[in-house]
């Protein structure tokens, strides 16, 4: 045992010694005062300037233009089917209602200028069994907006809407077991044409706020004769076809995905006329859609809408639909 201990540390030393040796593998020397001479190169070197010609590059003309126009259409139909045997004990009876959405919107946006152009359609029947045809929903609605940015969040609008209905409208009531309709609305009657100019608040992508300090409104009840089944003619004199006035508005539009596949749209706009400033002859209207995409074609929707204006009648009105149907976007 002790003969290998001694054994092993000799060969340790001996390895330590011959890397110590390694390691001084060079001596300095002074090259002061000595005369170094380089080995000329080999290879040919060039004693004249050189000479740098321009080339000609033929520029590549890329063939692109900017689109400044973004649009999107939006087409929904809904059909809902009912039937009963004459024995169904259940009670019910048949139906049949379909109904059509088109929403088409384009915007131009170039350096501070834009441009808005919405348009949004709708109609619906339902007709029950032994009963007069009704409509679910009727409403032609078009917007146009040009702005001009003032700052950051300021912009400086003028815009002219329309907006008007489809089909006849009437009222229903039951006479002796006989169900009666009454002509009340029909297309432009009534039908409003509205201008405005003044200031718009944009903080962000999907809220704005109309501030119109100009605003004229023109009521069409092209029906000289519709007063007489509907006195109030939409402010508009008996007789006449034609009501002009001048206004303060306020539209707040609002459009956003709140959660994952659902979209929240809302609009309210408040019309004060200058000629009679009083509470109850202010316009309001709030318009409210909720969308919710199942798939790719199919989505549900729940649309609301609530109006107060004096010149159709003197109480609130209020209407509401829930539809599930097949929903295309355009593009996709």
């Amino acid at each position: 045992m002790k003969k290998s201990l001694v054994i092993l540390t000799l060969i340790i030393s001996f390895c330590s010694i011959k890397l110590f040796a390694q390691e001084i593998d060079t001596i300095p020397i002074n090259t002061k005062g000595m005369s170094i001479k380089l080995k000329r190169s080999p290879l040919p070197s060039r004693q004249s300037p050189l000479n740098f010609e321009p080339v000609k590059i033929q520029p590549y003309v890329v063939n692109a233009k900017v689109n400044y126009w973004k649009t999107k259409t939006n087409v929904g139909i809904n059909i809902n089917q009912a039937q009963f045997s004459d024995n169904w004990k259940g009670g019910g009876v048949n139906s049949i209602a379909v109904g059509g959405l088109l929403n088409y919107k384009a915007e131009y946006n170039k350096n501070s200028y834009s441009y808005v152009s919405e348009v949004i359609l709708q109609y619906g029947k339902i007709k029950n069994k032994d009963q007069l045809q009704k409509k679910t929903n009727d409403r032609i609605f078009w917007d146009n907006k040009a702005s001009f940015q003032l700052s950051k969040n300021w912009f400086f609008f003028g815009s002219v809407n329309f907006e008007s209905q489809f089909d006849n409208g009437y009222s229903y009531k039951t006479v002796n077991g006989a169900e009666t309709a009454t002509l009340i609305s029909k297309f432009m009657g009534p039908g409003y044409l509205t201008e405005s100019i003044g200031f718009e608040y944009k903080p962000n992508k999907y809220f704005s706020t109309r501030i119109g300090t100009g605003t004229a409104r023109q009521t069409f009840v092209l029906d000289t004769a519709l007063y007489r089944t509907n006195p109030q003619n939409f402010g508009v004199t008996p007789g006449k076809s034609f009501r002009n006035e001048l206004a303060f508005q306020v539209v707040s539009a609002f459009d956003k995905d709140i959660f994952k596949n659902t979209n929240l749209k809302a609009r309210y706009a408040i019309f004060i006329p200058y000629e009679d400033i009083a509470v109850n002859r202010v316009d309001h209207r709030l318009d409210v859609a909720i969308t919710a995409k199942i798939n790719r074609y199919m989505n549900t929707s729940l649309t609301g809408v609530v109006l107060y204006d004096r010149d159709t009648d003197v109480k609130v009105q209020a209407s509401q639909t829930l539809a599930l149907g097949f929903a295309f976007t355009f593009p996709r």
